[in-house]
């Protein structure tokens, strides 16, 4: 098999050939051959999991042709700048008040040390800060300011980015927020900025109308979020509750109306503001007093309890029993963070330990697991489960196509399905099985007969696995499957006992249209039997000259005629089938059948997309494979193609259909043939929600297609827009199916419903 490794930024790509067991270390030697990137540099991704040293490729469930990102590490050299480490800023680091000079700036409202709200336009919220300096507007750097942003912590707009030097005022001030101090400070403007809160409000006395600031959680609102200014419009109080109705003010032209705030414990009266009242006679107290800031806006952490001393919490004190009494017997575990009783361990401690870490039950390492000097390497529990390690076979079996597996399933029809499939065109041909497969003609990758005992069968392939089969084109003797020991993974092996009417046997015994006999039965009017499709197999050529001579090739639909018990050659008693062809389209092996082909290209086998760069030898270019497997990658084929023409009945519902822009832009690939005009109605009209041709189709005022099931689904779940472009559809939407789209789709995708 082969993958693709591409560079994170996409400028390279390359096509690896591999083996399902080659191990992530081989694998890294394959791309520094491949890609020229040194091993020690490599960090290889694959579906958000990094592959690591120790395991195989099989472990993480690549399959064929998939894709494996690549980052490469950057040398550490080209970490070392000329910009200094930035240094968490404390109070106590601050430079003293007199060392500053305020006046250059031509302001005294707040001065260096001042403790401030700092309203953060992302947020529309109030956070907790420090003022560390003050400078003038024609001092700011641009770039300089952008490189100061909260990136770890707090992800601001590009009005954020801006806000602080596009105002009036003559100064920036640069503040530290209190919640995120090891951040770079940032450089915010007079009307963002006011004296901390420290005064609370009783709710009693509050009236209609008035301001203040409370936490309030705009996605949650019954959990704690970010504190906002808010102007009551309501009050509501009862024996047992408490609760607010007011308008959040997030920005000057942003506001929620109607928010109702349950969390009225703790509010805070917003302190005037320095431009308001005269600055230069504000006392200096009232910025950095720390000591009358009893009441903290940070204060209640918990989201469970909100720090009420009567509620038991498992989340803010002992994770065992809850209980908030003798926090000096409480220890801290290191790893995850939570505090317990030292008498509510299992077993009790006496004492609270003395040891500079600390862990819990849960958190502490088994004894038994950790690694002592000069042993080896353990396993984890979860890699010693992995399928690679318990293999019992030495042999690299993971090189083949047969161990790939489907990347795709077909979805045009269900698998039950009877009849031709949509746009697959009889002389069709597959160079691997796994590609007959995925196309949905023969469903099963290895067996014979793909049906159910209690249905029928919908498919088979001829592939010469048994001696007694006989082939005649346009008719064949078909054997039946069983009578065969396969155990120890045997794909095939010699006939060993009789042969049953049971299982798939019965399952095309039932395609003959006579009543089901257990002696064996035979059609008068075999044509209106169940059809059965019939791919044969490269591997029959050697008994017949009808099979193809490369690959797996779609040889339309046959009818059973009759079914009978038989000795066969091997002495053992086999299921005889008669089928006989049944189908408008001419056999592959006639001249009318092959200019068929010739036209519409089929005349080369299809391959994978990636098949063509893994074949080539990566010294000298040329193909490693046998010459009957060069050909042309079916992506990059380039299809002779004959026009297909739509019935007049397709054409008046087109005429008459919405998706009028939709259907002039499908019908441009109409010149190229009907499998590849087909594959475009196919993507155009595929539903965004469930990735299928869409199913009772709703065709939205802003003209897109969804499935009806699909979009109830969204409206169950209070989602009242198009799932495509977001537009507003309204909660009383009738949904009124498209029956002219649902007509068309049915005539060019018939039985695609069925199923569904």
């Amino acid at each position: 098999m082969y993958v693709r490794v591409r560079t994170v930024d996409g400028k390279e790509t390359a096509v690896i050939t591999i083996s399902k067991l080659t191990s992530v270390e081989e694998f890294r030697g394959l791309v520094e051959r491949k890609l020229g990137i040194k091993i020690e540099k490599q960090r290889l991704f694959y579906r958000g999991k990094q592959l690591e040293d120790g395991y195989r490729i099989f472990d993480y469930e690549v399959r064929l042709n998939d894709v494996i990102q690549l980052m490469i590490k950057p040398d550490i050299e080209c970490f070392t700048s000329s910009k200094s480490s930035h240094v968490p800023v404390t109070i106590e680091s601050l430079p003293n008040k007199s060392d500053v000079n305020l006046q250059k700036c031509g302001v005294k409202c707040f001065q260096v040390g001042d403790l401030v709200d700092v309203k953060l336009l992302s947020y529309g919220a109030w956070f907790e800060g420090t003022v560390i300096d003050v400078v003038k507007r024609d001092e700011i750097n641009h770039t300089d300011l952008k490189d100061t942003v909260h990136e770890s912590k707090i992800e601001c707009s590009k009005e954020y980015l801006n806000f602080g030097i596009l105002q009036d005022d003559n100064v920036a001030y640069r503040v530290v927020i209190e919640q995120y101090e090891e951040d770079e400070p940032l450089e915010v403007s007079l009307k963002n900025l006011r004296p901390r809160a420290r005064h609370t409000c009783d709710f009693d006395s509050l009236k209609v109308n008035d301001v203040v600031m409370i936490n309030y959680n705009i996605e949650k609102p019954e959990s704690l979020g970010y504190w906002y200014d808010v102007v009551v419009t309501g009050i509501k109080k009862t024996k047992t509750s408490k609760e607010l109705t007011g308008t959040i003010h997030i920005t000057d032209d942003t506001f929620l109306s109607n928010c109702k705030i349950t969390s009225c414990d703790i509010m805070f009266k917003i302190e005037p503001s320095p431009v308001e009242n005269n600055a230069n006679d504000i006392e200096e107290s009232n910025f950095c007093d720390r000591e009358e800031t009893d009441e903290n806006q940070s204060d209640t952490k918990c989201s469970v309890c909100n720090d009420n001393i009567n509620v038991k919490c498992r989340l803010c004190n002992c994770h065992v029993c809850g209980r908030k009494d003798s926090p000096e017997t409480q220890v801290l575990c290191d790893d995850c963070n939570m505090a317990y009783h030292i008498g509510c361990l299992n077993p009790p401690l006496t004492t609270v330990p003395e040891t500079d870490e600390w862990y819990c039950p849960d958190c502490k390492t088994d004894e038994n697991e950790i690694v002592k000097a000069g042993e080896k390497l353990k396993d984890s529990k979860k890699k010693a489960k992995l399928p690679s390690q318990n293999s019992r076979s030495s042999r690299d079996w993971g090189k083949g196509m047969a161990c790939v597996g489907r990347t795709k399933e077909c979805t045009l029809v269900p698998s039950n399905h009877y009849g031709s499939i949509p746009g697959v065109e009889v002389g069709t041909c597959w160079l691997y099985r796994v590609q007959v497969s995925e196309s949905g003609v023969h469903r099963p990758p290895v067996g014979g007969i793909h049906g159910r005992e209690c249905d029928g069968a919908y498919s088979l392939v001829l592939s010469g696995g048994y001696e007694d089969d006989v082939d005649d084109g346009d008719e064949f003797l078909y054997t039946g499957s069983g009578g065969r020991d396969l155990s120890g993974n045997k794909r095939t092996a010699d006939q060993s006992c009789d042969q049953t009417l049971t299982r798939l046997n019965k399952a095309l015994a039932l395609n003959c249209n006579v009543s089901f006999s257990l002696e064996g039965a035979e059609a008068a009017d075999w044509k209106n039997g169940k059809p059965v499709r019939v791919v044969r197999s490269s591997k029959l050529r050697k008994h017949s000259k009808y099979a193809p001579e490369v690959g797996n090739r779609y040889d339309g639909l046959y009818k059973v005629v009759k079914y009978y018990p038989e000795k066969g050659k091997s002495g053992f008693v086999v299921w005889r089938y008669l089928l006989r062809r049944d189908d408008e389209s001419p056999a592959p092996w006639t001249p009318e059948g092959k200019k068929l082909i010739e036209l519409h290209g089929l005349d080369k086998p299809l391959v994978p997309d990636g098949y063509i760069e893994a074949s080539k030898d990566e010294n000298t270019g040329s193909r490693k494979r046998k010459s009957r497997d060069v050909l042309k990658c079916s992506s990059e084929k380039k299809l002779k193609g004959i026009e297909y023409k739509l019935e007049k009945s397709v054409k008046d519902l087109i005429d008459k259909d919405v998706n009028v822009k939709l259907w002039k832009l499908c019908s441009d690939y109409l010149k190229k043939g009907k499998q590849i005009y087909l594959a475009e109605v196919a993507q155009t009209f595929t539903c965004i929600c469930c990735q299928e041709l869409v199913h009772n189709p709703i065709t939205t005022p802003c003209k897109h297609n969804i499935c009806k099931n699909c979009l109830q689904r969204s409206f169950a779940a209070e989602v009242f827009t198009c799932p495509c472009c977001r537009y507003e559809l309204g909660e009383n939407d009738h949904m009124v199916v498209n029956e002219n789209l649902a007509a068309i789709l049915n005539k060019l995708f018939p039985g695609y419903e069925n199923g569904r």
